[in-house]
């Protein structure tokens, strides 16, 4: 008997998400009737606000929705997108440049897709999120990390990006607000790295999902409007999942120039066809309705952001930048690591967040699934009553 051929070395090589991986275990352990607190999941625990809901329903009963609508997005949420991306990201776009997609990871996916070659560097940006680096390596791509650690906010600069490019550099990635540290850069830091992309013809990637999550007066500047000439090389990606509690929703969006556009359209006809209908006229709604109850959610997370940076640097080795975006604090633990805490002594950030879930009952996200070991992910997208108990539990478990 001739033995079967082998599964797919591509899909073999990729890792299981980090992120959902620990929140899976968490959930698993809370059904054992555990009190695990988890600080791991980019899910915000509001509910979609009734009004989207309500579209919804209302989309239930049309049969229109009940059939094949075109691949790209259904023409109103196409247009309610390219509105967006003017009043947002600056950018007057066509609604034939826009497709929706089955949430961000589809359009972050097709994205490479459709700019990167085989053997093609792309340059990924340190703390990154635990998706691209294996969505690089589906396109084909070779990610090249650059690293920038607390001191600099974790935000690179020109000069760390052109000493990383190669004659191999066709892409980077620019993610503001970041997921996993929650830095903003600058309009002046933005403005430098555009600048720079355009003058070596590179396309960028940039990821605006968390650009309406912005604290203290900090404005998520869009690459494309700090650097207009950069139009023709970016492809924006965004959803409606963190802004209006709508992860579940699957409805997020890509926009970029026509040909890019094109390619990753031609892609999508084959790979899903068009996202759920109901889905798509609940993000209408959510695009084109009052914004007041994502303005509530907002001032929700700046106030847990407050609360989760003042306490986690009450703990002694650990140094907590200050995030000004997104809903994510992303501490630098090395001051921890080396020492014995419950009789353990965890020399990676890795060993640290099993001591922690151990310990403390306590989830949170080791740095190794956004780059170097030596930090931890928290997302502060949880009940106020959590997540002030679950860093109390921290801080008794490093006193």
């Amino acid at each position: 008997m001739t033995e079967r051929a082998p599964l797919s070395r591509k899909l073999s090589a990729i890792a299981e998400s980090a992120t959902l991986k620990v929140d899976a275990k968490a959930k698993a352990l809370k059904a054992e009737g555990k009190p695990v607190i988890s600080y791991a999941a980019g899910e915000p625990d509001f509910a979609t606000p009734q009004f989207i809901v309500d579209a919804a329903a209302e989309a239930l009963a049309d049969p229109a929705n009940y059939r094949y609508t075109p691949a790209p997005g259904l023409p109103a949420l196409r247009e309610a997108i390219a509105a967006k991306t003017l009043r947002d990201s600056g950018l007057e776009v066509s609604p034939s440049q826009v497709i929706v997609t089955n949430g961000g990871k589809q359009s972050v996916y097709q994205a490479f897709q459709a700019v990167v070659n085989p053997g093609d560097d792309v340059l990924l940006p340190a703390p990154y999120w635990t998706t691209y680096p294996e969505a690089i390596r589906l396109a084909d791509g070779i990610p090249v990390e650059v690293f920038a650690g607390a001191d600099q906010d974790y935000k690179v600069t020109v000069e760390q990006l052109e000493a990383a490019r190669t004659e191999r550099t066709t892409v980077l990635v620019f993610v503001s607000p970041s997921n996993p540290t929650g830095s903003v850069y600058t309009t002046e830091e933005t403005t430098a790295i555009g600048e720079w992309a355009v003058e070596h013809g590179i396309w960028i990637i940039s990821d605006e999902i968390y650009q309406n999550l912005t604290y203290e007066g900090v404005k998520a500047t869009s690459i494309v409007e700090a650097v207009p000439d950069a139009a023709g090389q970016t492809i924006l990606v965004n959803g409606v999942a963190k802004t209006y509690a709508m992860t579940g929703w699957r409805v997020g969006w890509m926009v970029g120039p026509a040909d890019a556009i094109k390619v990753a359209g031609n892609l999508q006809s084959h790979l899903t066809s068009n996202v759920n209908n109901v889905a798509q006229r609940a993000a209408i709604a959510a695009l084109s309705g009052p914004q007041t109850e994502a303005l509530a959610f907002r001032d929700a997370f700046d106030r847990r952001r407050k609360l989760i940076v003042s306490e986690l640097s009450k703990i002694d080795g650990v140094r907590v930048p200050n995030p000004l975006g997104a809903f994510y604090v992303y501490p630098d633990v090395q001051g921890l690591l080396g020492r014995t805490w419950a009789g353990k002594t965890p020399t990676t950030s890795l060993e640290l967040a099993e001591l922690i879930l151990d310990e403390a009952e306590v989830a949170v996200v080791p740095g190794e699934a956004f780059g170097p070991s030596g930090y931890l992910r928290l997302s502060y997208a949880l009940g106020d009553d959590q997540l002030l108990e679950g860093i109390q539990r921290l801080q008794k478990l490093f006193a």
